[in-house]
């Protein structure tokens, strides 16, 4: 699977109604540029306000997510959004003329064909993800629903719904690969119980809920009063129940529908991450209020660790330079060589790493009974590691020696000790001109950053020495 964000290849445009407002909405889904996420635009109102596709707006869970900026709404957020993640899509902007997308059939189907149907463009920019490394977990403590993310190489989701009743029992549904989502999710349907649709009539909501959209499972005895009503909110003549205990208006799709679209709605209510994951999801009875409660703890654990900067690296991969390489382009030798090996490199960025051990000779005399690498040295591999960005662009860079000529705002902000493994980021801040490198450098360290300092260095030729 390409590592690439996506957008849509052309505009397309679906109309119906909103479940809960019954309004009749028309959406209009079309392609954003790299970096835009999903964004939803109401263009019915005065200077089309628009609110992203993030947790932080979340402001109600009843019956569907609803986000809110600055007083504008989006209602039922969660099937867009599910398709659009579900079609492997990044950017979008999702225009409607009304507060709430429309329904369809109660699943993300319409949205997957649609979608498919415009069609999928790679963009230039690369994705970014949040690699879970940790178990992370949020519990609902009233309705005892629980979601986990677990590390994982890639994004998949199991769910588990059990609501305690003989008609529905308990069901699983288990996504291994977010591929699978358009053959075996998509069409999986939104669904009630029968209590719970009287209370929805009651209180003004599923204005726009017709016999196609909704599977209804009949937990109760269904009296007179109540089936008059189904007549008249579903516009049939008659309505029944089916011997497997749900309403006659739709025929299942899968004996784990509701499962499956508890999956759906997981995804949906996950995109407000605002980013892609690399985590497996297990969600026990989920529903929306514990998804976005997950999802604005994920969110915020993402943001923090954004602002941290700190590099996500594979140690165990090939490097791009070993210590061999680096010592051919380094003049530096052991035991003054502070970098191990280089992990990436290119032309604004390099990385690279140091492993602490206790041989280091430093620690002899610094600190013995408490080693600690001192702070000078941490700032001396940070500038090798700057060195060997500059050199690896040189024909000859054996002849060549980069020296440091400026520090400006040097901090260290945590030890570093035996056993810890250093990892550089150097960052070039400016074009290198009369040989002259002007670089922003970060040090980290067991997932925190450990030293920074912006640096500037002179490469040179060495001199030649006399025969």
């Amino acid at each position: 699977m390409s590592d690439k964000q996506k957008t849509l290849k052309q505009e397309f445009t679906l109309k119906g109604k909103g479940l809960h407002t019954g309004k009749e909405v028309v959406m209009t889904i079309k392609p954003a540029p790299v970096n835009t996420g999903f964004i939803f635009v109401r263009v019915d109102l005065e200077g089309q306000p628009t609110i992203e596709a993030d947790a932080t707006y979340v402001t109600s869970t009843e019956r569907g997510t609803v986000l809110e900026k600055k007083g504008v709404k989006i209602h039922t957020c969660e099937h867009v959004l599910a398709a659009l993640t579900g079609m492997d899509l990044d950017n979008a902007y999702i225009e409607m003329d009304s507060s709430e997308p429309p329904i369809m059939d109660g699943s993300s189907k319409f949205f997957v064909e649609a979608i498919e149907k415009a069609g999928v463009v790679e963009q230039e920019a690369n994705r970014e993800y949040f690699t879970i490394k940790e178990i992370i977990s949020y519990t609902d403590p009233e309705t005892g629903s629980e979601i986990t993310a677990i590390p994982s190489d890639h994004f998949e989701v199991a769910t588990m719904v059990d609501f305690g009743t003989k008609v529905l029992g308990t069901q699983n549904a288990t996504m291994k690969s977010i591929q699978d989502f358009k053959s075996d999710f998509a069409n999986a349907r939104t669904f009630s119980f029968l209590h719970e649709l009287e209370t929805l009539l009651d209180s003004g909501l599923i204005k726009g809920g017709d016999i196609n959209n909704a599977i209804v499972y009949v937990d109760k005895e269904l009296s007179p009063n109540t089936l008059d009503k189904l007549k008249v909110v579903f516009n049939q003549p008659e309505v029944s129940v089916r011997p497997n205990g749900i309403l006659d208006n739709v025929t299942l799709y899968y004996p784990n529908e509701a499962a499956r679209h508890k999956l759906l709605d997981v995804i949906g209510d996950l995109t407000l991450v605002g980013v892609r994951l690399k985590a497996k999801i297990i969600a026990t009875k989920p529903g929306h209020h514990c998804n976005t409660q997950f999802a604005k703890k994920l969110n915020k654990l993402y943001k923090l660790f954004k602002r941290k900067n700190i590099p996500e690296i594979d140690l165990q991969k090939e490097p791009v330079y070993d210590i061999k390489d680096i010592m051919r382009m380094l003049p530096h030798r052991p035991p003054f060589l502070l970098v191990d090996k280089i992990m990436e490199v290119d032309d604004k960025h390099i990385i690279g790493v140091k492993n602490v051990t206790i041989n280091e000779p430093f620690f002899v005399g610094h600190f013995p009974n408490e080693p600690v690498m001192p702070g000078v040295l941490q700032i001396e591999a940070m500038a090798q590691t700057g060195g060997i960005f500059v050199l690896e662009n040189v024909d000859d860079p054996q002849n060549y020696s980069t020296y440091l000529i400026k520090l400006d705002n040097v901090k260290h902000k945590r030890k570093v000790i035996p056993g810890d493994t250093l990892i550089f980021k150097i960052d070039l801040l400016e074009p290198i001109r009369r040989g002259i490198v002007h670089m922003q450098g970060y040090g980290y360290c067991n997932g925190h950053m450990v030293v920074e300092a912006e640096m500037m260095a002179q490469v040179a030729k060495t001199k030649e020495e006399k025969e």
